[in-house]
């Protein structure tokens, strides 16, 4: 039996400055492509993936998700992994500083980020199709983009997932969501 740890493990490494002059604008922030903020997060978590996943293959890790978002301290860029036998802060560590010479190469982008390499822990994140087949009857908490019946968050046990829908199962009723619509999910206390 594996023993997960209780609390995750963090590695900050560095700030890392954006690799383009950035201007002081008042209006929305957008990519030089025109696209929102929230566009362009998504395509960095996309990218960050690309170079991200193999790295953590290398280092016999598994990537399980990545957050790209503000927070009170400015652009977190959180990178999970998970590891047999569970991850260490060496783990952490190591990943991380490759990761951040991959990304100061390879990742273009305006703004400035901390970049954070971390176990999952107890709320482990769930971004995959196949996170939410194999965590099948754990608890879990989703949030999506537009609300289902006025809610936006939902909580209860994970029932499967087919054609592109998450199935979560409150209380007597199972509720479809469309895997498109997720912002976040996480298990509940996974141990």
């Amino acid at each position: 039996m594996v023993k997960r740890a209780i609390c995750p493990f963090f590695i900050f490494l560095k700030q890392a400055m954006g690799k383009k002059k950035q201007t002081a604008k008042k209006s929305p922030p957008e990519t030089p492509s025109g696209h929102s903020g929230v566009e362009e997060e998504r395509e960095i978590v996309s990218r960050v993936w690309v170079l991200a996943d193999p790295l953590c293959a290398a280092e016999g890790a598994e990537l399980i998700h990545i957050e790209y978002q503000r927070e009170a301290g400015g652009r977190i860029l959180r990178v999970y992994i998970e590891k047999p036998g569970g991850v260490s802060l060496d783990d952490c560590s190591n990943i991380s500083q490759q990761l951040s010479d991959l990304l100061d190469i390879k990742l273009e982008t305006e703004a400035s980020y901390t970049l954070e390499v971390s176990s999952p822990g107890p709320q482990r994140p769930l971004s995959r199709a196949s996170d939410f087949e194999r965590f099948r009857g754990h608890k879990a908490k989703i949030r999506v983009s537009r609300p289902i019946n006025g809610q936006k968050n939902f909580t209860g046990a994970l029932a499967g997932y087919s054609d592109k829908t998450v199935w979560l199962k409150i209380g007597d009723e199972t509720l479809g969501i469309a895997h498109s619509q997720i912002i976040k999910a996480r298990l509940v206390n996974y141990i």
